[in-house]
């Protein structure tokens, strides 16, 4: 994907897991990396992984000091922007506190609408530009504890074929990848048993690796998805299949 060299890539969440994969993918395709964080442990460790055309911004993005710090980048300019940044706060709806749900609502699917508003500013002055969202195949089926999570999942699916159509005639596409099962430092800390059902449940009978969703990411940045917009990429090993 020789376009991507030429790009400026700036991903929220990108520090560890999938974010900090997707940094790995574009870095190695010659893109210039603005990362996007909360924990300042992590800079040095990044900076080291990436040397040369990388910046790394700690910033919250659900806070207005952490927003204006992305959009100073993004006023600079900006080819891709990855929403990548997300949490979970599970608990089943009975249970669930008003503080649970505001939290995953206002980074998942606020801060991915502020976000891709000041990119969309930007991008039809270019008159070109991608952005690309991070959803989930649980926003398809749901999933037990997590009213919250796959609320903001199905929104970001409905949002991104919404900007695609606003957005499609500034020469800006828009698309969501929506991994199943991925095996992350985190997930892979889980016992065995739960692993091994996770594993089960996809046709491939595998998990994931963050590196697919990376090359998702890639493929839908890259001029090879020209006429993809309005799209959510399933990238799960067919659990979504049941």
């Amino acid at each position: 994907m020789k376009d991507l060299n030429t790009k400026k890539v700036i991903i929220t969440g990108a520090a560890s897991g999938i974010g900090r994969a997707t940094a790995e993918r574009f870095y190695k395709e010659g893109s210039t990396l603005v990362l996007i964080d909360m924990p300042t442990e992590q800079e040095s460790e990044l900076k080291a992984m990436f040397p040369e055309r990388m910046t790394y911004i700690q910033a919250n993005v659900t806070s207005p000091q952490g927003l204006e710090a992305i959009q100073a980048e993004i006023n600079s300019g900006v080819d891709v922007f990855i929403n990548n940044a997300g949490i979970t706060r599970d608990a089943t709806v009975h249970k669930m506190t008003d503080e649970q749900w505001d939290q995953v609502i206002a980074v998942n699917l606020t801060a991915v609408f502020k976000l891709s508003r000041m990119c969309a500013v930007k991008m039809k002055e270019q008159k070109s530009g991608v952005i690309l969202n991070a959803a989930s195949v649980v926003a398809h089926y749901g999933n037990f504890g997590q009213a919250n999570y796959t609320s903001t999942k199905a929104g970001v699916i409905a949002m991104t074929k919404t900007m695609a159509k606003e957005l499609g005639k500034d020469g800006i596409r828009v698309n969501a990848v929506a991994p199943g099962f991925i095996g992350t430092p985190m997930v892979r800390k889980m016992p065995e048993k739960v692993i091994t059902m996770m594993e089960g449940k996809a046709p491939l009978r595998r998990l994931g690796e963050p590196e697919d969703i990376a090359a998702a990411y890639a493929f839908l940045a890259s001029e090879d998805a020209s006429f993809i917009t309005g799209t959510c990429m399933n990238v799960d090993g067919g659990v979504v299949l049941g």
